[in-house]
């Protein structure tokens, strides 16, 4: 196991108050993502998810996305996690998903609930 939380405080790892913070979180979350996975019955995944939505906020705070269109945050976040089209086939094949960043077709509702859950965004940043 990666990360041996017995004895230790919690709160200073769940702190951001600065970019080395950040990417110390950045750094410890996808360690977490590494170890656990999607295993939401691993002992560690509401520290995962909570790690993952104050770095979020913190990047809301520091990293505003400037307005754009839904398949250009989209691009933004598959470069951003180092993704292929093959690690998002819950919003549909390669060439659905080169449609949508080309501009040729629209992200659909439940293609932006996919993609918000899993980044952990508020769902309007996809929308046009």
């Amino acid at each position: 196991m990666l990360f041996k939380l017995k004895g230790q405080a919690i709160a200073p790892l769940l702190t951001i108050r600065n970019e080395q913070e950040y990417e110390q979180a950045i750094e410890r979350l996808n360690d977490l993502i590494n170890e656990i996975g999607t295993n939401e019955q691993h002992p560690l995944y509401n520290f995962l998810d909570t790690l993952g939505t104050l770095i979020g906020v913190y990047e809301a705070e520091h990293y505003s996305i400037p307005n754009c269109s839904g398949s250009d945050v989209l691009a933004y976040l598959i470069e951003e996690h180092g993704l292929s089209f093959s690690d998002l086939t819950e919003i549909g094949t390669s060439e659905t998903i080169k449609a949508i960043l080309n501009k040729d077709q629209a992200l659909t509702l439940s293609q932006i609930q996919h993609l918000a859950q899993r980044f952990k965004v508020q769902a309007q940043v996809f929308l046009d």
